[in-house]
């Protein structure tokens, strides 16, 4: 989120996208098809002198394509996925082409937790659950340091309570 997104008064407390292990998988599947295509760029001689650009040129014409369904278009959805906290709100930005955004106003959240698995607690991220006014809730997949976000959000939350409180 840029400062123009924000209204008067309104402070980033924290930004983040999801952890990097949502890009680790489309960077295993790159360096496959790296290797696979070289490969294949070794062997078209053998299968033809004659047509031995036509080979060149197919196998790299599929590699890119692959390249771009299985790396590019995951790095860029990752890269363009934050979550940011300001003092008022949590919103989610997504998108590469459509961008799509969610705020939630810190008043409206009557709970915050986090879930985490094996592979979660080795890498140090999680799934923030965020609980709102309308019990649907909202699940924000892969937040790194999830337990130290859980906690800044329940400090605002705790904080805007007191302020609500007269305290």
């Amino acid at each position: 989120m840029v400062n123009k997104h924000l209204n008067p008064g309104e402070k980033i407390v924290f930004t983040t996208r999801t952890h990097v292990k949502a890009v680790v998988v489309p960077s295993l599947i790159l360096i496959v098809i790296a290797g696979v295509g070289g490969f294949l760029l070794s062997k078209v001689p053998d299968i033809t002198d004659e047509h031995r650009g036509i080979g060149y040129g197919v196998v790299l014409a599929i590699m890119a394509v692959l390249a771009l369904i299985f790396f590019v278009w995951p790095f860029l959805t990752w890269l363009t996925a934050t979550y940011t906290v300001t003092n008022r709100r949590l919103t989610t930005h997504q998108g590469v082409i459509t961008r799509t955004g969610h705020d939630i106003q810190l008043a409206r959240i009557s709970d915050v937790s986090y879930e985490k698995g094996l592979l979660d607690r080795i890498l140090g991220c999680g799934t923030l659950v965020i609980s709102d006014a309308s019990d649907l809730g909202v699940k924000l997949p892969d937040v790194p340091k999830v337990e130290e976000r859980q906690r800044i959000i329940a400090d605002l939350l705790f904080q805007g309570a007191n302020d609500n409180d007269g305290t």
